[in-house]
């Protein structure tokens, strides 16, 4: 009889929750309308050499949201909520990984921030035991207050900015200053956020038409970001300042003090397996 309470309890241990618990991953794309973020956003090769960081590869997930709106719409982070819980749940993931590109971090701090504002957040919160955030638009960008002037930045950068919605409002410098005073945590002055939020940021750009390493993540996008970087601070990815990289959680590097070559990230190369990036977050996680 003892015997047999002891293998019940056995049973009872191998079929709990806790023991089914398991690391997972999630790539979180910046501003634009994704459906396939996989191959439009990001690159295969990016996505599947980083989850063999985490101790069980085959968990991981690619957001595909429409982070053309507002952090805090439905299909901001109502879509970011509703993808995640389900990967969650479905994989009972209690040790989760996100990692962000851009506005993506915005929204991913929206959630992180503000816990009673759809049910879903609690869960999301207790899962996640990490961010990397690479390039996050956390201060805003004066390229976005640009493009809600109508300037040239409109043609320039139509293909990253997403010209004048409202995920671009949001990220004017003084509208990103007020998020952060009242309704985002994680930058000076305001609680800390309840995970780790570490910032990689990119500092230029270079687009010399000799020079191989101008060629990685497209050309023509280099051309194009070291046009705007001359509206911008001399620390740079071409659409963010490096203080507005710096301004949410903690800086874990900037890129060419860890990047192959010392090479810089540009704002288009860093969301793809340039310069050893991908090995990097992969060794870190």
């Amino acid at each position: 009889m003892k015997h047999y309470y002891k293998l019940l309890l056995l049973g009872l241990f191998a079929v709990s929750p806790l023991a089914q618990s398991a690391s997972g991953v999630a790539f979180v794309h910046g501003t634009g309308d994704q459906s396939d973020a996989l191959n439009d956003y990001w690159n295969p090769n990016f996505i599947n050499t980083i989850r063999q960081g985490i101790s069980q590869p085959n968990n991981y997930m690619v957001v595909n949201c429409d982070f053309d709106q507002y952090m805090w719409d439905a299909a901001a982070s109502g879509c970011l909520a509703t993808q995640l819980t389900q990967f969650i749940d479905s994989k009972n993931i209690d040790d989760l990984t996100l990692i962000t590109h851009s506005n993506g971090g915005n929204v991913v701090r929206w959630i992180l921030s503000n816990p009673t504002w759809d049910s879903r957040y609690p869960n999301i919160i207790n899962a996640v035991n990490q961010v990397v955030a690479i390039a996050p638009s956390s201060g805003g960008t004066p390229l976005a207050d640009a493009v809600n002037q109508g300037s040239v930045f409109e043609t320039t950068l139509g293909w990253i900015l997403g010209y004048g919605s409202d995920a671009v409002k949001q990220q004017q410098v003084s509208w990103m200053s007020y998020y952060n005073s009242t309704w985002l945590n994680g930058t000076q002055g305001r609680p800390s956020l309840s995970t780790p939020f570490e910032a990689v940021v990119g500092s230029d750009v270079d687009s010399a038409i000799w020079d191989g390493d101008s060629y990685c993540a497209g050309y023509q996008y280099q051309v194009a970001l070291e046009t705007t970087q001359n509206w911008l601070d001399d620390c740079s990815d071409g659409f963010l300042e490096c203080s507005s990289q710096s301004a949410a959680g903690t800086v874990w590097f900037k890129d060419k003090q860890r990047t192959r070559g010392s090479e810089p990230l540009s704002h288009q190369q860093s969301r793809r397996d340039c310069f050893n990036l991908h090995t990097i977050i992969r060794d870190h996680i």
